[in-house]
């Protein structure tokens, strides 16, 4: 894969010919709010700047085909080898094709069995995150979770991230352990820690090499969109795939 400026390769030990990426907002043709590089063809950007934007990320990536791009729900089903579907993951078990996941806030989980025989990315905002999407991402891979390798991408930080009780309540009373993840800021209102959480719920399901989950995307104005900072925005991507043999 050619390594671009504009591009996060993620720092994990994925097997030999399982490849990643996470696009930054930068070195695209959108025009602004969605300027530069968004990959979102739902958030009201012009069509052709999108579609720009996505042939510039096949050859950035040299990527094998098009991305399994999602309809995503904020929910937790799980579509299996194939896009263009309601779903908020994606496993693939097919050398050449491209798990793919929008965000702008939420967090990105990519994932790889060690020995490189699947690959999957989901789409990890609060709702997902409560809802399950990470756990039946693992189930559909069809290993144990000490079989399989996660990276956290780049989401809202725990400074940024502000909630009510409701989202608090969403996980604490299914896990009284996930209280750590929230610091209480003002009545009602909480921080939330989205990695420190996806991490509690992986661990619950033997997930225990996770990697990554350092970035604020609220902060970090330069290199990415944020809807919680800017409403209207653009989209990133977190890609995932096994090179085809040969």
């Amino acid at each position: 894969m050619n390594v671009d400026p504009r591009i996060i390769v993620p720092a994990w030990p994925a097997p030999p010919g399982v490849h990643a990426a996470f696009t930054l907002r930068q070195g695209g043709v959108s025009q602004a709010p969605y300027d530069s590089f968004n990959l979102g063809d739902h958030v009201g950007d012009d069509s052709q700047a999108v579609e720009a934007n996505r042939a510039a990320l096949l050859r950035r990536l040299s990527l094998p085909t098009d991305p399994l791009w999602l309809h995503q729900m904020h929910g937790c089903d799980i579509a299996r080898g194939r896009g263009d579907c309601e779903a908020d993951g994606v496993v693939v078990d097919e050398p050449g094709k491209v798990c793919a996941i929008m965000v702008a806030d939420c967090l990105p989980v990519l994932f790889s069995t060690r020995d490189g025989s699947r690959v999957a990315a989901a789409h990890a905002g609060w709702r997902g995150l409560a809802a399950g999407v990470l756990e039946n991402t693992v189930a559909s891979m069809g290993q144990a979770g000490d079989d399989v390798l996660a990276w956290l991408g780049p989401c809202i930080g725990p400074d940024s991230f502000e909630v009510g009780e409701d989202v608090r309540s969403a996980f604490v009373d299914q896990d009284a352990g996930t209280s750590g993840a929230f610091l209480h800021w003002r009545p009602g209102h909480w921080l939330a820690d989205l990695p420190a959480l996806a991490r509690r719920r992986l661990g619950a399901v033997g997930v225990r090499s996770v990697y990554g989950g350092h970035w604020c995307t609220y902060k970090e104005r330069e290199n990415f969109f944020s809807y919680r900072r800017d409403g209207v925005t653009g989209r990133m991507a977190a890609l995932i795939w096994m090179a085809a043999p040969g």
